[in-house]
């Protein structure tokens, strides 16, 4: 570590300069310093929105450009997604207080008879590191689980996950029950995991297939601003 880090004091730093450390330090995944950060910017009147967007999600958009170019590695964005949630700690409470705008709400879970979830685990850190509200149902989910959440939830966005070949036929039986019960248009449904692709997800009736966390994110973006303009055309 050099001298100049050591004397590096983040609350003497420009509201500019704090920023642009806030992205280096998510970068590197320091949470202690992320924490620091955003109290600091609290102090200083920024908004729980403004501190969210500005530092945080700008932040996690650099690391998932260099996750999806292949300069950083899950190990690299598990820590910063790490770090993203210590500041989300702070500002998740005040954000609901303020009533800041969002982005939309997904309920997010890998499915029944499958436990992986080490890629569910980083899409759902990164679209909350994109402002996204996450809802993750963990592992081994039914159709009951996931109806029964996105309607709790009033959800916008269903992410389903699977690793195994024998699993994947399950996305399917979720996706027809939607549609069966009239519900299917209400909610965005992206897929991924290894095994599948773009063929098997718009052979399901999905979305759009996500081949790794980045593509997820940049995804619902899309979709959700195509919804909304959907919504006030």
């Amino acid at each position: 570590m050099s001298d100049e880090e050591e004397d590096l004091i983040l609350s003497e730093l420009s509201d500019d300069d704090l920023v642009l450390q806030m992205m280096d330090d998510l970068y590197d995944g320091m949470k202690e310093e992320i924490i620091e950060s955003v109290n600091i910017l609290l102090e200083r009147g920024w908004t729980p929105y403004d501190i969210l967007t500005k530092s945080l999600v700008e932040g996690m958009a650099i690391v998932g450009i260099d996750f999806r170019d292949g300069i950083l590695f899950v190990p690299e964005v598990l820590l910063a997604a790490g770090a993203m949630k210590g500041g989300m700690a702070i500002l998740k409470p005040l954000l609901i207080e303020t009533g800041a705008p969002r982005l939309g709400k997904m309920v997010i879970g890998t499915v029944k008879g499958d436990i992986h979830d080490i890629g569910k685990n980083l899409v759902a850190m990164m679209m909350e590191g994109a402002g996204f509200e996450i809802l993750d149902l963990g592992i081994n989910n039914s159709l009951e689980d996931y109806i029964g959440a996105l309607e709790a939830e009033n959800a916008d966005i269903l992410g389903m996950s699977a690793l195994l070949t024998t699993t994947m036929p399950y996305m399917k039986v979720v996706i027809d029950t939607l549609k069966e019960q009239g519900k299917r248009d209400d909610y965005i449904v992206l897929v991924g995991g290894a095994p599948l692709n773009e063929e098997f997800g718009k052979a399901i009736g999905a979305d759009a297939y996500c081949r790794d966390a980045a593509v997820a994110v940049e995804t619902a973006k899309e979709l959700i601003a195509r919804k909304h303009n959907a919504r006030e055309a």
